[in-house]
């Protein structure tokens, strides 16, 4: 028998299992309704209670879209959700091309100092890429990470406190426990009571983990301390009783009373407490191994061996190591002499390296261990050169990139010898913060320079990106539809073509010929590539005739209020809104910063050709907590 299935609330019990768009059934309250057909004419035919459920499938219902939740406006048809989806506002892609570029501290820079002495160019692109990735390092590159010892005094003075409190309080923790002990004796019933019922700052997981491995300890203690202290019992009456004669043990027996008969009901249980200690398979209990070598088998005793083997070592059950009088294999072993034979004389004239044979008469010669600094050379701090900071930052950043070591670091050469170096610096600047950049302390004033190779590396040996400081990425971002585009022109055909291939250089740049020459222009254009700096990224600029390009000799004419206007301002919006919509991402946004009017007429294609980015904000609760939004 089959229970009667109650039909879903909105649809009678007729309707549930009717899928027939010729269905017949008469029409009844609570069993069946009319057949009707989908409004929107997708040309479904149901029956008029699953109206509601067929809302949720129609390919012709007006749905929002599937990023609505990232920002995407737009409201449409099901059945047109997959295709909006690329070229939908929300759906963004963040372009994660990497690269690696390394500073020039170990080669020869006359190349890049003839390059930035004079003006820079749009259309040398490595150098205006090299020197965005240079901005970007030296933002990032933290100095007090490099030189501790040149933070400010305060800060030094803060780090040497909190070091100082941390050593005594590691030194004096007796002394520390015996002053708060005193302060908790000072302390009121009452706020005891709440001291112990406050659970903040206690690790209550440790406390019980601890907790129960000293009951456990404490409990093993007990039954062992029982065990002895009835067996000296047991052993002292055995000797009285032995040492008696029978006269006195037969007048003890005449004297005794009801007092005697408790006496011996109570010598009696001690007798069998004994006795069932020693019948009892725990660790700590005497003779428990030759009893389970006759109760129970092999594979039980040494599963017994294996759970309790730490046990019966610190109870002195088992030895821990084969006594070597019972060991049938290396207790008769001897030890035998070995006998060393040269089969070859060292020639006379063979000289091994001090670094690895060691010096052979360094013991006999006197030795006395030196520090050596610059103080020995007699000249004053302040005579000292000063070090280049940018020069001495990323030579210091790549020797820990590269080799995973600091400059100063103690590196042993073998078994014998270790090099200890410490190497100093003095800058000519004043001590910064823990928390400034290589950016924050250079000068704004001095001529810029270039201190990082223009040609990169996409894949290397001996480097971890995922920590690297010399690692960059592209993170511009993209509708979906514009990504592959960009991929293709920026970084597969310019950006991995500049060392020799889309950008030729001088064959005698490496001795500091700064002439570049760009051989790639764009097909039917008269323009030229170039890197525009505000956008960070490569882009077309057309040529233009000089004429045009100058102030105030291209045709313009006067509005109504007597500005200035040029000719393409003066058309109308219609014409101008059908232009714009030719152009591409990068155009209108530089077509958007010439005017008010060319702004609003971009602003129109927002809805077609933007892009929307979320804006992320850290939300604070009543509570306390946070959580960004």
């Amino acid at each position: 028998q089959h229970r009667a299935q109650k039909a879903p609330p909105g649809q009678h019990r007729h309707c549930e299992r009717c899928f027939s768009r010729h269905c017949r059934a008469p029409i009844e309250i609570s069993v069946s309704c009319m057949v009707i057909s989908c409004r929107l004419h997708c040309g479904a035919t149901f029956h008029m209670c699953k109206e509601e459920e067929h809302k949720l499938l129609c390919p012709l219902e007006q749905v929002p879209c599937l990023n609505s939740a990232y920002g995407c406006p737009f409201s449409m048809a099901r059945f047109k959700l997959g295709k909006h989806l690329q070229v939908c506002p929300a759906s963004v892609v963040c372009c994660s091309m990497e690269w690696n570029r390394w500073p020039n501290v170990d080669s020869d820079t006359t190349l890049h100092k003839n390059i930035m002495k004079e003006t820079l160019s749009e259309e040398c692109l490595d150098t205006a890429l090299a020197l965005r990735d240079q901005k970007i390092l030296f933002r990032t590159l933290k100095i007090a990470e490099l030189f501790p010892e040149w933070r400010k005094k305060d800060e030094l003075e803060e780090l040497m406190d909190q070091a100082m409190d941390g050593e005594a309080g590691a030194v004096g923790g007796a002394a520390c426990g015996s002053q708060e002990g005193n302060d908790q004796s000072e302390l009121s019933q009452r706020e005891r009571e709440d001291l112990a019922k406050d659970k903040e700052g206690m690790d209550l997981g440790s406390y019980k983990t601890w907790e129960n491995i000293f009951s456990k300890e404490l409990l093993a203690c007990q039954v062992t301390g029982s065990a002895t202290s009835k067996g000296q019992k047991t052993e002292e009456a055995s000797k009285k009783t032995a040492s008696a004669s029978p006269a006195a043990s037969s007048t003890e027996k005449a004297k005794k009373g009801p007092d005697g008969a408790q006496e011996g009901k109570g010598q009696k249980s001690e007798q069998v407490t004994p006795s069932r200690e020693l019948n009892g398979l725990a660790p700590w209990q005497e003779g428990v191994l030759e009893r389970l070598k006759k109760e129970v088998g092999v594979a039980d005793y040494n599963m017994y061996l294996v759970h309790h083997g730490g046990m019966l070592i610190r109870f002195g059950q088992m030895a821990a190591c084969t006594p070597r009088e019972k060991d049938f294999v290396y207790g008769n072993l001897e030890a035998q002499e070995v006998k060393t034979v040269y089969t070859f004389k060292v020639p006379v004239s063979y000289c091994g390296k001090r670094a690895r044979l060691g010096d052979a008469l360094g013991h006999k010669m006197p030795t006395s261990d030196k520090s050596v600094d610059t103080s020995e050379l007699g000249i004053s701090i302040e005579e000292l050169p000063k070090t280049n900071i940018v020069e001495a930052t990323l030579l210091c950043a790549l020797e820990k990139e590269l080799k995973g070591h600091e400059i100063s670091e103690a590196r042993g050469i073998d078994g014998l010898f270790v090099d200890f170096a410490t190497q100093t610096y003095s800058f000519p600047l004043e001590p910064f913060s823990s928390s400034a950049v290589l950016a924050d302390i250079l000068d704004e004033n001095s001529p810029p320079e270039l201190h990082m190779e223009l040609y990169t590396e996409c894949v290397t040996r001996r480097h971890n990106k995922s920590s690297s400081a010399f690692t960059f990425t592209c993170n511009h971002f993209f509708r979906r539809d514009e990504f592959p585009f960009h991929f293709k022109n920026v970084h597969a055909d310019i950006q991995s073509c500049l060392d020799g291939w889309f950008q030729h250089r001088c064959p005698l740049a490496y001795l500091g010929c700064p002439f570049v020459q760009n051989h790639f222009r764009p097909e039917g254009l008269q323009a030229k590539v170039i890197y525009s700096k505000p956008l960070k990224t490569f882009a077309i600029k057309p040529e233009v005739d000089t004429l045009l390009a100058e102030p105030g000799k291209c045709n313009s004419t006067v509005d109504s209020r007597g500005r200035s206007k040029d000719l393409l301002s003066s058309l109308p919006v219609e014409v101008l809104k059908y232009i714009a919509g030719f152009l591409d991402s990068f155009s209108l946004c530089q077509l958007s910063q010439v005017s008010v009017l060319m702004r609003d007429i971009c602003a129109t294609l927002l809805q077609e050709r933007g892009m929307v980015l979320l804006v992320w904000e850290k939300k604070r609760y009543s509570h306390g907590g946070t959580s960004w939004k």
